[in-house]
C-alpha cells in the first residue's frame, strides 16, 4: 500500500522544451515550499493556473535527483546556477558559466550514461553482466571525484561575477537541492525508503500488480542490506564549508578538498543502489514490462536536466 500510495504521487510525466523554463519553475516550487530565499531579481512565486506547472517540476525535480547522481555537489551548483536571478548584463556570463560547469561533470555523466545503458540491456535481455556493471560503477564513482577541482577555475570566476546577495541566494538554492537529494535517496528515517520511491515510479510506469509489488518489495529488502547505507555528514560538512566560504568576498574553490570526496560518495552511491534495484527488479517482470522498463532507462540514461525533458 505505501508503494501504491507514492506511485499515485509520482503519475504524472513532466515535460518542458526550455531549461530555464524549468529554472523558473523550480524557484518558484524552492520559495512555496520554503526551500531557500530567492533572490531579489529572481520570479515571483507562482498562483493561480501556473500551480499545475509548478507541480510537474517539483515532481521532475525529484525525480531528477533520485535518478542522476554523477556530478554530486557540482551538479548542485549547476543547477542552482540555472535558476538564480541575474542582470541583463551578467546573463551571458552566468550562462557560459553554467555550460563550463557541465562540461567539467561530462567524464562522470557520460559514466552514469554508460552504466544505466548497460543496465537497461540487461533489463531487455534478461542477463546481466556484474563485472561490466560493477566496472561501470567504479568509473561513475571515479569521475565524479574530479568534478569539483576540474570545476575549481569557473567556481572561482562564478564568485567574481556575482554580487553579494546573488552569492548568498546561489548558496541556499545549493542548499535545497541537497535538501531534495535527501528526501529522495535518505536512508536516516528507512534505509528500504529509496528503492521503495523507485519501486513506486515502476507501479506508476509499468502497472506492477500487487503480487509483483510484494515480492520485490520483499528481494530488495534482502539485497539492500548487502550494500552500504549512505552517510550524509561527509556531503553535509562540504556544503557548510563551501557556502561559508562562497558567501564571504575571498573565495577560492581550490582550498575546498572536500569536494572530490563529497562528489564521489554521492556519485558511487546512487550507482550502486540503482544497479542493485534494477538487476533485483528486472526478473520479476514480464517481458512487456521489461521492454517498457528498458526504455524508461535509456530515457533516464540520454537525459540532459539543462535542456528540459523527462528526466
Amino acid at each position: 500500500m505505501v508503494v501504491r500510495k507514492m506511485a499515485a504521487e509520482n503519475s504524472k510525466r513532466w515535460r518542458v522544451g526550455d531549461g530555464w523554463k524549468l529554472a523558473m519553475l523550480t524557484t518558484a516550487w524552492m520559495m512555496m515550499c520554503g526551500c531557500g530565499r530567492a533572490s531579489a531579481n529572481g520570479p515571483p512565486a507562482a498562483t493561480g493556473a501556473r500551480l499545475a506547472e509548478i507541480d510537474d517540476a517539483r515532481d521532475g525535480l525529484r525525480e531528477h535527483h533520485r535518478y542522476h547522481h554523477h556530478g554530486g555537489t557540482t551538479l548542485f551548483i549547476a543547477m542552482a546556477l540555472d535558476s538564480l536571478g541575474v542582470s541583463l548584463e551578467q546573463r551571458p556570463a552566468a550562462m557560459r558559466f553554467s555550460t563550463e560547469l557541465r562540461a567539467r561533470m561530462e567524464p562522470a555523466r557520460v559514466a552514469e550514461e554508460g552504466l544505466v545503458m548497460t543496465l537497461a540491456d540487461g533489463v531487455a535481455g534478461a542477463n546481466f553482466d556484474e563485472t561490466s556493471i560493477d566496472s561501470s560503477i567504479a568509473q561513475v564513482a571515479a569521475a565524479a571525484a574530479t568534478a569539483h577541482d576540474a570545476s575549481a577555475d569557473t567556481l572561482n570566476q562564478l564568485h567574481a561575477l556575482l554580487t553579494p546577495a546573488q552569492r548568498d541566494a546561489l548558496v541556499d538554492k545549493v542548499e535545497s537541492h541537497w535538501t531534495v537529494w535527501q528526501r529522495e535517496n535518505g536512508e536516516e528515517n528507512n534505509p528500504q525508503d529509496p528503492e521503495r520511491r523507485r519501486l513506486a515510479m515502476l507501479v506508476a510506469d509499468l502497472g506492477l500488480t500487487q503480487n509483483q509489488v510484494d515480492t520485490i518489495q520483499t528481494k530488495l529488502d534482502d539485497r539492500m542490506k548487502t550494500v552500504p547505507r549512505f552517510d550524509p555528514q561527509e556531503v553535509t560538512a562540504y556544503l557548510r564549508e563551501f557556502g561559508a566560504s562562497f558567501r564571504g568576498e575571498n573565495f577560492d574553490a581550490k582550498t575546498l578538498t572536500a569536494g572530490n570526496g563529497a562528489n564521489a560518495h554521492i556519485a558511487g552511491w546512487g550507482a550502486v543502489h540503482l544497479a542493485r534495484f534494477v538487476e533485483t527488479t528486472s526478473p520479476l517482470l514480464t517481458f512487456e514490462q521489461r521492454v517498457q522498463f528498458a526504455q524508461k532507462l535509456r530515457e533516464h540514461a540520454s537525459h540532459n536536466q539543462s535542456n528540459g525533458g523527462t528526466p
